[in-house]
C-alpha cells in the first residue's frame, strides 16, 4: 500500500504537468492566430493577483506591481469598515510610536516658528539634556546641513534627528548670549512618550489623572501616578479620558482591573471567526478603596470606552461628560517584510452588560461615519440630553439593575452639555490663527533666562501674576491683524487669560503647569469635583450644581485640532 501511494505521488504530477503544457501550447496557437491576447484568470481567490500581474506584464506603459499593490490595498479595505486600514511602511513608525511608548531620537521637544527649530525643552534624562542642550537653543545645523532660515521642510527635521539607538547625530545650536554656534555630538537613545499627561490633586482628597492614549506603558504610568497621589492623601480619583481615542485593549483592561475587586467581567470580544473571549478582573486591586469618576466626551473612543463601560456596568463609579465616540471594533495587526502593516477588524467589543460599543456604519461610507460627531452637534446632542433617543431593544442592565443603553458609545451617568458662554468673535479669530499659542511661545522665549529655573506650579503662577498678560496679548494680536474689540474681549477675558497662562506654564514646566490653570475654565472637571463633594445628590441635581456649563469641549475643538498641531512641541 505504501509503495502504491508513492507510485501515484510520482506519476500523477507528471501526467498533470504534461496536460498543462499541452493546454498552454494550444492556447498560445489559438491566441496567435486571432492576433489578440487572452488573460487566463485563476480561481476567484487569485483574481486580484492575476490582474495585477497582467497589468505589470502587458500594460502599455511601465508600471511596478509594488506601486499597484500600494494603491489597491486601501481601496479594498475601504469597502469593509471604517477602521480596517493599510499602513504604508513610510507611515507605520510614526503611527505606532504613541502606542509603543517611545521612539529612538535625541530627546528634545521643539517648535519650528519662522523657519527655525527652537528647543522647547530637552527630555528629562535624555541624551540632549545629558550633554547640556537647553530650552531656547536654536538648532541651526544638523550633520553639517543648514536647516534654519532656508525654508527647510519641517517634516524633514524628524527624519534627521530621529534614528536608531546608538547612532550619532551632530547638531549646531545658536544660544542667546553666545556668538558662535555650539556643537553637540549626540548619541541617539530610546526616548519615552508618556500617555499620562498629568497627575495632581485639584482638591484636598481628590486626585486627577489625565490619560491621552492607551499605549504599552500606560498601565505602569497609571500605577505610578496613582501611588504618587495616594502619598498626597487621595481618597477619590478622577480619571480623565476626554479626547483619548484609544490604543491597546490590555492597557485599558489592566487599569479597570485595579478598580474591581473579586472576579468581575471587564469586557468581551466576539466575531465571525473569533469565538467569545472574556476578560475578568482579579481579586485585590490598587484602587478598590478609592471612589472613582471617569470623564468622557465625544472624542473618547475604543479602549477609553472599554474602561468607562467596565466601571459603569459593574456600578463601580460614575461616568461624567457626553456620549463617547462609539468605536467598538477589534483590529488585529499583520506585518509585512517591507515594514508596512495591515490592521483588520476581526471582532467587536462588548461591555459586561452585553452592550456593543460600536456605533452603526455603512461599509465604504467613511465620510458619514466620521462626520457623526458633527451631526450630533447639529442635532443638539451636545446641548440637550433629551435629544438622544434610545429604543427598548437597546436597553441593558448594570450589575445592580440600573438601565444603560447600547447603540454606540458610552452614555454618561451625569450629562454635561456643551456651552458657548464666554465665546466671542474675537476669541474665535485669535484661536483660529493660533495667536494664543504663538503669544505664549513668544513670551516664554523673551523671558527664557528668568523662567529656566522655575520647576513648580505655584512658582509659575506667582511669576505670571507679575505681568498684565491680557494687555500684552491684545497688542500682539493687533500686530498680527486682529484689531481689539473691548466688548468682545471683556466677554471672553477669563478664557483668554486662562489659556495664555496655561500654555506659558506648559512651555515652562510641561503639563504639570497647563492643567492646574485650565481647571479654572474646565467646568466638566469642576462638576466632577462638586459631585464627589455632594455625592448624596441625584444625577439631575448634580447637573444643576454649577451656574456655568462646560466650555472645555469648545476649547478642545478650537485649539487641539489646530494650534497644537503647529505650535505645541514636536518630539525628536
Amino acid at each position: 500500500m505504501i509503495y502504491e501511494n508513492r507510485k501515484k505521488d510520482i506519476i500523477y504530477p507528471i501526467v498533470l504537468g504534461v496536460v498543462l503544457i499541452i493546454g498552454i501550447i494550444i492556447g498560445f496557437k489559438i491566441n496567435k492566430g486571432s492576433g489578440r491576447t487572452s488573460l487566463l484568470v485563476n480561481p476567484k481567490t487569485d483574481k486580484l493577483t492575476s490582474v495585477l500581474k497582467y497589468i505589470e506584464d502587458d500594460y502599455v506603459d511601465t508600471v511596478g506591481i509594488g506601486q499597484l499593490v500600494e494603491l489597491t490595498l486601501p481601496a479594498v479595505l475601504k469597502n469593509l469598515d471604517p477602521h480596517s486600514i493599510y499602513i504604508p511602511a513610510k507611515e507605520f513608525q510614526g503611527m505606532n510610536e504613541p502606542l509603543e511608548g517611545g521612539f529612538d531620537g535625541i530627546g528634545v521637544q521643539y517648535n519650528m516658528p519662522n523657519d527655525t527649530v527652537i528647543v522647547i525643552s530637552p527630555v528629562k534624562g535624555g541624551p540632549s539634556e545629558r550633554l547640556g542642550v537647553l530650552s531656547g537653543d536654536r538648532i541651526i545645523k544638523i550633520n553639517g546641513k543648514t536647516v534654519a532660515g532656508v525654508k527647510f521642510p519641517a517634516d524633514s527635521i524628524p527624519k534627521l534627528l530621529k534614528g536608531t539607538t546608538g547612532t550619532k547625530v551632530k547638531i549646531g545650536v545658536k544660544r542667546k548670549g553666545v556668538n558662535e554656534l555650539i556643537d553637540f555630538d549626540i548619541i541617539r537613545d530610546k526616548i519615552p512618550i508618556y500617555s499620562v499627561d498629568v497627575s495632581y490633586m485639584p482638591s484636598n482628597d481628590i486626585g486627577y489623572i489625565k490619560i491621552n492614549t492607551f499605549s504599552k506603558t500606560t498601565y505602569q504610568e497609571f500605577l505610578k501616578a496613582n501611588e504618587k497621589l495616594k502619598g498626597y492623601g487621595m481618597k477619590k480619583l478622577i480619571v480623565d479620558l476626554r479626547g483619548n481615542t484609544g490604543g491597546y485593549m490590555d492597557a485599558a483592561t489592566n487599569i479597570a482591573d485595579e478598580f474591581l475587586d473579586s472576579t468581575r467581567l471587564i469586557v468581551y470580544t466576539q466575531g465571525k471567526s473569533r469565538s467569545r473571549q472574556n476578560i475578568y478582573s482579579n481579586p485585590g486591586g490598587e484602587c478598590i478603596n478609592e471612589k472613582v469618576i471617569i470623564l468622557i466626551d465625544e472624542f473618547a473612543a475604543s479602549a477609553s470606552e472599554i474602561l468607562a463601560g467596565a466601571i459603569q456596568d459593574n456600578d463601580r463609579g460614575t461616568i461624567i461628560g457626553r456620549r463617547s465616540f462609539g468605536k467598538g471594533l477589534v483590529q488585529e495587526q499583520v506585518y509585512f517584510k517591507d515594514g508596512s502593516a495591515l490592521r483588520l477588524t476581526t471582532a467587536r467589543y462588548y461591555t459586561p452588560s452585553g452592550r456593543s460599543i460600536q456605533k452603526p456604519y455603512s461599509s465604504g461610507n467613511d465620510d458619514n461615519y466620521f462626520n457623526d460627531i458633527s451631526n450630533r452637534f447639529q442635532h443638539g446632542e451636545f446641548q440637550q440630553v433629551d435629544s438622544i433617543k434610545f429604543t427598548d431593544s437597546l436597553k441593558y442592565y448594570t450589575s445592580k439593575g440600573r438601565i444603560v443603553y447600547g447603540g454606540g458609545g458610552i452614555m454618561p451617568d451625569v450629562f454635561i452639555p456643551l456651552d458657548t458662554n464666554g465665546i466671542s468673535p474675537y476669541l474665535t479669530k485669535v484661536a483660529n490663527r493660533n495667536l494664543i499659542y504663538r503669544f505664549a511661545f513668544d513670551f516664554t522665549e523673551r523671558h527664557r533666562n528668568e523662567v529656566r529655573g522655575i520647576k513648580e506650579f505655584e512658582s509659575v503662577k506667582n511669576y505670571l501674576n507679575g505681568f498684565n498678560l491680557l494687555s500684552e496679548f491684545i497688542a500682539f494680536a493687533e500686530r498680527n491683524g486682529i484689531p481689539a474689540n473691548q466688548r468682545q474681549i471683556s466677554h471672553s477675558k477669563l478664557i483668554i487669560e486662562t489659556q495664555i497662562k496655561a500654555v506659558i506654564a506648559r512651555n515652562i514646566i510641561d503639563e504639570d503647569g497647563f492643567y492646574p490653570f485650565i481647571l479654572e475654565i474646565d467646568e466638566t472637571l469642576k462638576k466632577a469635583i462638586e459631585y464627589f463633594n455632594k455625592k448624596e445628590l441625584s444625577s439631575e441635581e448634580v447637573s444643576m450644581l454649577s451656574p456655568k456649563l462646560s466650555i472645555q469641549g469648545w476649547i478642545r475643538a478650537q485649539l487641539k485640532t489646530t494650534a497644537r498641531k503647529d505650535l505645541v512641541s514636536h518630539s525628536a
